[in-house]
């Protein structure tokens, strides 16, 4: 197809005529390029959904355990991720495992890029396992079947990796945080760090006039909706719907923003378009009993943090059983998981921070300012700073004291202190916060707490009549095949399919579109034309951001009006006057374990030697300060053998520190008192000690204020001067304490 320009006559309008001339050509061109782009995405879903075991992966795998062989088979498998040419892996390090998000799409996201969650794992040097799922879930499959899978593929990697330096960082995006969370309170001992990002916890938590989502299970009457989905697919929850609630949050990006980028960019960004679509189109299947669980266990039932959960056998999930160190990251962008969300189950499980340490839990968070949903396991950016620092400093977080931490970064450049300590291009550093930080980022009111209690006893009551009087009917009515063709009708599917080139039509597209390409005439970036497009696409934009702000703010006024009512609540057996609060007393096993801890720690602050002095020393110099920055880590990773003794193994490491600042928090004047009889008397070796130390605590910056001033105390503990204690020699693990 050859478009040739005509001849345009002489005048003051020829420029104008010739803009739009070569506007009018450009414009037919692209869109019949679109319309291809549109034909080559419906064969691409085709193909994907024929496979046997669709993803995104962009990495070579090794099946490790196939979860349909198991003795209660789930549609899950684990597979060790093959490096790619080039990258070098440390077996000895410790094993990173994604556990990808069953939400609707198909596997593959966390190693979606080259700059993934997986990628720069890899990049620092870690083993990684994925953990991935099927399309069509198993025969009786539950979300407690998929925990004791997992629970199965997370010993499989411990088992091949018996050397390494802790035990695996779980990594869990989006739906898959809350599977990964839940896992980790039932069985503690597989874990190392959780990174959970963009993930849900506290569902009911958000603020006014933001986050609508959280509303959908009371202006939809609850759960009955989700069991009617179930039954009309004879049984399986089709995921399509899913991702139509996705897409129902940003109409704007749904009905335009996404494929006019397409069009306004056709020649580059056809690729990043198809490369997407591959996931957001592999819409996989849930079985009902998985779909209600999370439905009215989680996101209408709030009972995850509340600690409300139960398995067959009894047991409880309490998120407070968790030892790991616990990462969560979230970002003030996304509307689908807001911070609130991430991050109030804190407010929910614990009274202050010292309950935190009382559990001996750490927790880091932090907040990216604008990155969306996807973007936090999908963007190249985020992945080249956020989760890069976490791959190359999760040994830093697993050896925080426990307590409440935000992470932050900072840029390196030439004048960064001491940064031949910093692995990365970013000086990551975790500084101590208490509830009242997450308390500011805002979060419900008593009120707030009814009106969802009250959602949620409307759920409850509408499951029940809808489960007595309507389910034995649909059952009886919908068969295997037309659940299959009503799945098959999904707006989401035809989409993809009535652009494919199971259409007729669309064999004249791609013959035009071949043609096209070797004729293809761009208009000029100054066309006026081009910046008119421009404009109108962003009317486009504001009109559909203006509705879709006009029918949120109408949501959110009709659930605060409905549920919020006295007499609603009243006559759905919620105390309209109540202060309603799920936070849990600690139970009373645990306050005599941590009793009897408290107990032994206080008997041992007098036991140990140089390292046990070293580490007490710099942890209430440390403290002053507020934050824990990678460089004093890394720093006292290098020196940490100096101490005495054979150089510890980091879990050993780990729980001396812990040891150690607990011995602080019980009674920080004997804890220091004791140091000098966990040292040799040879004063040239306390000095090496002390210059040591001293090393440590300025990789990160200056020692001044506070911190200044602990220091010179414990060289009055240990009677020696400050000016003394440099250029001294190495302190020699073998001498002893008298």
């Amino acid at each position: 197809m050859s478009m040739e320009t005509p001849d345009l006559p002489d005048g003051p309008m020829s420029g104008l005529v010739a803009s739009a001339v070569e506007y009018m050509i450009d414009a037919g061109q692209r869109s019949v390029l679109f319309l291809d782009i549109m034909r080559r995405r419906g064969d691409q879903y085709r193909e994907h959904v024929a496979q046997t075991a669709p993803h995104v992966l962009q990495y070579a795998a090794e099946l490790i355990v196939d979860g349909r062989k198991l003795d209660e088979p789930v549609n899950y498998a684990l597979v060790r991720i093959i490096p790619p040419k080039g990258v070098e892996i440390d077996l000895e390090q410790r094993p990173f495992i994604v556990v990808d998000p069953r939400a609707g799409h198909g596997p593959g996201i966390g190693g979606f890029k080259a700059d993934s969650e997986i990628g720069v794992a890899m990049k620092a040097g870690h083993p990684c396992y994925f953990i991935g799922f099927l399309p069509e879930p198993m025969p009786g499959q539950t979300i407690e079947r998929i925990a004791r899978a997992e629970a199965l593929f997370i010993e499989r990697v411990v088992s091949l990796h018996p050397k390494a330096d802790g035990k695996p960082c779980v990594i869990g995006n989006c739906q898959a945080g809350w599977a990964v969370m839940i896992l980790a309170s039932l069985r503690p001992e597989l874990f190392g760090p959780i990174i959970i990002a963009g993930a849900p916890l506290a569902y009911w938590a958000g603020v006014h006039g933001k986050y609508p989502m959280r509303y959908s299970g009371g202006l939809l009457g609850g759960s009955w909706l989700t069991a009617l989905a179930s039954d009309l697919g004879a049984g399986k929850f089709d995921g399509a719907w899913l991702v139509q609630n996705f897409e129902n949050q940003n109409p704007s990006n749904t009905l335009w923003t996404k494929q006019y980028n397409v069009y306004s960019k056709i020649d580059t960004e056809a690729s990043r378009y198809l490369e997407f679509e591959r996931w957001w189109g592999g819409h996989v299947n849930l079985n009902a009993e998985e779909i209600q669980f999370i439905v009215d266990e989680l996101f209408i039932g709030n009972n995850l943090a509340a600690g409300n959960i139960e398995m067959s056998d009894g047991q409880k999930v309490d998120l407070r059983n968790i030892r790991s160190p616990i990462l969560v990251f979230c970002s003030e962008g996304d509307n689908v998981t807001p911070p609130q969300q991430a991050l109030d189950w804190i407010l929910d499980c614990y009274a202050d921070v010292d309950e935190i340490r009382a559990y001996g839990q750490t927790i880091v968070y932090t907040v990216h300012q604008s990155v969306g949903h996807l973007g936090i396991f999908v963007s190249g950016g985020v992945a080249k700073k956020e989760h890069a620092e976490f791959s190359e400093n999760i040994d830093l977080i697993d050896v925080l004291p426990p307590g409440l931490y935000e992470a932050t970064f900072e840029a390196k450049d030439e004048q960064t202190t001491s940064s031949d300590l910093v692995v990365g291009k970013w000086v990551m550093r975790c500084e101590a916060r208490t509830l009242d930080d997450i308390r500011a980022m805002g979060g419900n009111s008593p009120e707030d707490e009814r009106r969802f209690a009250a959602a949620k006893r409307v759920s409850e009551i509408n499951l029940a009549a809808y489960r007595k009087f309507v389910q034995p009917w649909i059952k009886n009515v919908v068969s295997g095949q037309l659940a299959e063709t009503m799945r098959n009708l999904h707006p989401l599917r035809l989409q993809y399919e009535a652009f494919s080139s199971q259409n007729p039509l669309m064999a004249t597209v791609k013959s035009a579109a071949e043609a096209i390409e070797d004729n293809r005439k761009p208009a000029s970036k100054d066309n006026p034309f081009l910046a008119f497009q421009e404009q109108m696409s962003k009317q486009i934009v504001h009109a559909l951001d203006s509705w879709r702000d006009a029918t949120e703010a109408l949501s959110e006024t009709i659930f605060l009006n409905v549920y919020g009512s006295p007499a609603v609540q009243a006559a759905l057996g919620v105390d309209p006057k109540s202060e309603p609060s799920r936070r849990r007393e600690m139970s009373a096993e645990h306050r005599a374990m941590l009793e009897n801890r408290i107990a032994e720690l206080r008997s041992r602050i007098g036991e140990g030697g140089a390292r046990e002095a070293a580490i007490r020393s710099l942890l209430y110099i440390g403290s002053a300060r507020g934050m824990v920055d990678e460089r004093s880590i890394e720093a006292l990773r290098r020196v940490r053998q100096d101490y005495g003794g054979p150089r510890l193994a980091l879990s050993e490491f780990k729980m001396l520190v812990r040891e150690q600042f607990f011995m602080l928090l019980l009674d920080r004047e004997g804890a220091l008192a004791a140091i000098p009889k966990l040292l040799p008397e040879d004063i040239n070796q306390r000095r090496a000690l002390f210059a040591s130390m001293r090393d440590v605590l300025s990789a990160s910056g200056e020692i001044s204020g506070e911190p200044a001033i602990r220091l010179q105390r414990i060289a009055t503990i240990l009677g020696i001067d400050t000016g003394e204690a440099t250029n001294v020699a190495p302190f020699d693990p073998r001498a002893k304490a008298s």
